[in-house]
């Protein structure tokens, strides 16, 4: 057999070799399944306000002991010291800030916290800082990066939500409270770190849809 030819074999034996060895790996080390979740705290983008709290009412029903994720919105923004009035002591492991400006768009700031009252109300400084670190790209985005800041550091009440667990008694209890807008628990079986969460806004009447930001920037 020529040179070439025998070059041309080689090559050939050795791709058959290369992928009975893949196919063998990949049926002793099958790929590892990726995490998909679909589990939610919060309205849908656009979803109307009515729907979603008989959503939230109904997530709270039943009578198992097993603890919830839930999300608790807020009739009106509140400051990180009253954080404690709301909570019943539960295990709160995010805090959600959003500095209200009319006609301006401004970020929600997911701060998550250990467990702790204490860590929670001091959850402001980091929302304050993470707003001071976000990097932005033109000078309307520049300003409201900057009065969001200097509103959190002024401690505004700007607590919109926080995200807790407890069973279902202890958060119907939380959702009877005088400034408690919505309370919406996932099903007990959902995994921590792995939903996603968007608040109800006290200024979300009608829809869960963004505002307009065709509005002047103010200076503090």
């Amino acid at each position: 057999m020529e040179a070439p030819t025998l070059r041309r074999a080689g090559i050939v034996a050795v791709a058959v070799l290369v992928a009975v060895v893949v196919v063998l790996l990949g049926w002793a080390i099958p790929p590892r399944a990726a995490v998909v979740s679909t589990d939610r705290l919060g309205p849908e983008s656009g979803e109307a306000v009515s729907r979603y709290l008989d959503r939230a009412r109904e997530s709270l029903r039943g009578d198992d002991g097993g603890g919830h994720w839930a999300l608790l919105s807020f009739t009106q923004g509140v400051t990180a010291d009253r954080i404690p009035e709301f909570s019943g002591g539960l295990r709160i492991s995010q805090v959600l800030y959003h500095v209200a400006v009319d006609r301006v768009a401004t970020p929600i700031v997911a701060i998550g916290v250990p467990d702790g009252e204490r860590v929670a109300v001091e959850s402001v400084k980091s929302a304050a800082a993470q707003m001071e670190s976000t990097p932005t790209f033109d000078d309307r985005s520049t300003r409201v990066a900057r009065l969001v800041a200097a509103r959190l550091r002024g401690d505004c009440a700007c607590v919109v939500g926080i995200v807790l667990q407890g069973n279902l008694e202890q958060l119907r209890h939380l959702g009877s409270q005088n400034g408690v807008r919505a309370v919406q628990a996932l099903p007990a079986d959902a995994s921590a770190g792995v939903f996603a969460v968007s608040p109800l806004l006290p200024e979300q009447v009608e829809s869960a849809s963004p505002g307009a930001d065709d509005g002047p920037v103010p200076d503090n």
